[in-house]
């Protein structure tokens, strides 16, 4: 009997939706779990965005602020999880937007995943940089860093991004070894560096953790130099545990690389959000007691915790060891982030949605990975850093686009659900569904009116110092992109774009391309 004439249930579903499996299916549940784990990674955003909490709200944003954000994480992978679980495919959000709200709808929220997705990779490498610089560099190695800047920054991040595209290019067996080591160590050392501002740091102040206090304006530092209300600083707080808890979707980025993926891939978002909520909020807390001076700590703003920490009387040894595991763990969650936004380019770019299609959605027949898909992430990740050299602007806009992008096919299945959807998977919410979606939609318009608030420093290109745009870094793409994708949309892509095989009819006539594609990667294998 020949190989093909075997299908496992993975490639059956996949093939009912009018897919070939042209990605290696290796992928553990630990894996999956391990990859949106490593993304949300909470010795990145954990610690590069902490000031973002610090400077608006105080101790009581870091803490009640990661404890709100978390939960309603939680509560958008559960709704995300449920039409993951019907739909496992690479292309995920966009996919089920498409089938759920319509092709528009799809497009839509296909490239607003893209932009978050990008900004993921690229804020994340910006933040690889700082801690690379400041923790190891000036307080490991004792160097003078001081005058570094934006170019710097470009090298350092161009770097990164090409050494993770390597890895990315040569298979996700690669890829999966070090974003299940990142799994570990990222639990190792969040309860190493917790224990360690509990041990050397300031006290035991429980109260810093429940005493709301408003530092936007000039106690806000250079985070939030303006004042707001007590409210839109709260909100403002609320970036920082949103930017660390997302990037969940890499779960079902990887349906098609993963096992059981039906089951798997809902479990691996809850349970990388789960696990990231709960230690991530005892390593929060443990920033704000330790701070000898938490007013000082607001007003230093970016250098908030790289003054903390290269002045925490731990053993030297130890803190050696601490800054090199939290870059190590920062480089690999950029890493799983473009393995994520390769594999969503390559999905959309097989529905024709992407320019270049074809060769965007082009599978490497020994490394069985979208190699080109897996380039262009690195160049426009790195792209976005010489755009927008500023962690609050990219953290911000990751957050937003992002989110957005969760909230689009749950609000399309909250109009859909009973009606045209009506083909679940195993893992369902039964009457919570709705509830769940109600809130999402309303949390993502909260969020949205929360990102576009903070100040930003006007534009500088790193090799045009001299260019400053008039609008801030997030109001500019936010623009930009809305007129584009308008203009894209109405005169083009509404008549060109066909969107994913849905129904029955367009679904049958794809298989025989099915059955060519993967005859074609047997032999090219073989």
């Amino acid at each position: 009997m020949a190989v093909k004439d075997v299908l496992t249930e993975d490639e059956k579903v996949l093939h009912g939706m009018g897919y070939a499996q042209e990605l290696a299916r290796r992928m553990s549940g630990f894996s999956n779990f391990a990859i949106s784990f490593s993304i949300i990674c909470i010795l990145a955003g954990g610690i590069t965005a902490f000031p973002v909490a610090m400077s608006s709200g105080g101790g009581f944003s870091v803490s009640i602020g990661w404890i709100i954000g978390g939960l309603f994480a939680l509560l958008v992978a559960a709704s995300v999880g449920q039409i993951a679980s019907a739909y496992p495919t690479a292309g995920g959000l966009y996919h089920w937007a498409s089938i759920l709200g319509g092709r528009g709808w799809g497009w839509l929220c296909a490239w607003i995943n893209l932009v978050g997705l990008i900004f993921v990779v690229a804020s994340v490498n910006f933040g690889v940089y700082l801690l690379l610089k400041d923790l190891v560099l000036t307080g490991v190695f004792g160097m003078d860093t001081s005058a570094w800047g934006a170019l710097h920054a470009s090298i350092f991040v161009t770097v990164f991004a090409i050494t993770q595209a390597l890895f990315n290019h040569f298979g996700i067996k690669v890829t999966t070894m070090l974003t299940d080591f990142s799994g570990y160590l990222i639990f190792v050392v969040a309860v190493l560096l917790t224990l360690s501002m509990l041990i050397w740091g300031a006290g035991f102040d429980l109260s810093r953790l429940t005493t709301f206090v408003n530092n936007s304006g000039e106690l806000g530092g250079s985070v939030v130099p303006e004042p707001r209300t007590a409210l839109v600083a709260f909100l403002i707080g609320l970036l920082y545990p949103l930017y660390t808890i997302t990037g969940f979707d890499a779960s079902a980025h990887t349906s098609e690389e993963t096992l059981n993926a039906r089951t798997t891939v809902p479990k691996g978002m809850l349970h990388s959000v789960f696990w990231s909520l709960l230690f991530g909020f005892f390593l929060a807390a443990s920033f704000v007691l330790a701070m000898p001076d938490t007013a000082a700590g607001a007003k230093d703003g970016f250098n908030s915790f790289f003054n903390l920490f290269n002045n925490l009387p731990m053993p030297v040894f130890l803190k050696a060891l601490l800054a090199i595991g939290i870059v190590v763990a920062n480089y690999i969650c950029a890493l799983a982030g473009m393995t994520s936004t390769s594999r969503m380019i390559f999905a959309f770019a097989r529905d024709g949605g992407l320019p270049a299609s074809k060769a965007l959605s082009t599978i490497h027949p020994v490394h069985r990975t979208p190699v080109n898909a897996i380039w262009l992430t690195a160049v426009l990740s790195a792209a976005a850093c010489y755009y927008a050299p500023f962690m609050f602007a990219l953290a911000a806009g990751c957050a937003l686009f992002l989110y957005i992008s969760y909230a689009m096919p749950v609000a399309a299945g909250l109009l859909a659900e009973g009606k045209t959807w009506t083909e679940f998977g195993p893992f369902r919410l039964g009457v919570w569904s709705k509830p769940f979606a109600v809130i999402t939609v309303i949390g993502v318009v909260v969020l949205a009116y929360a990102g576009i608030q903070p100040p930003f420093n006007p534009i500088i290109l790193p090799l045009f110092p001299d260019l400053v745009f008039p609008l801030n870094q997030l109001t500019n793409p936010l623009i930009f992109l809305a007129v584009a994708l308008a203009l894209g949309w109405f005169l083009s892509e509404r008549k060109r774009f066909k969107g994913p095989p849905i129904g029955a009819d367009a679904i049958k006539r794809r298989q025989a391309e099915i059955a060519a594609k993967e005859a074609a990667l047997a032999k090219a294998a073989a």
